[in-house]
């Protein structure tokens, strides 16, 4: 018969939650992430009449809004 001995209270049971450590750096990769999202609604655009690449107006374009084609040469 083999006779094995109960764990003692020194022992430590595999654990299969993630360390502290883990725990501590996503809730404040979280709250990083929250924060900025806060100032980002307070401050609103950085550039209202920024559009992105491919969006075109209805409107004439303004003398701000005119495209500049930098990689053409002319």
């Amino acid at each position: 018969m083999d006779q094995k001995a109960a764990p003692g209270p020194g022992t430590k049971a595999a654990r299969s939650a993630p360390p502290p450590a883990l725990w501590a750096f996503l809730f404040l990769l979280g709250a990083l992430f929250t924060g900025a999202c806060a100032v980002g609604q307070a401050v609103g655009p950085v550039a209202p009449g920024m559009h992105g690449p491919g969006l075109i107006g209805d409107g004439p374009a303004r003398d701000g809004e005119m495209p500049m084609d930098h990689g053409s040469g002319h």
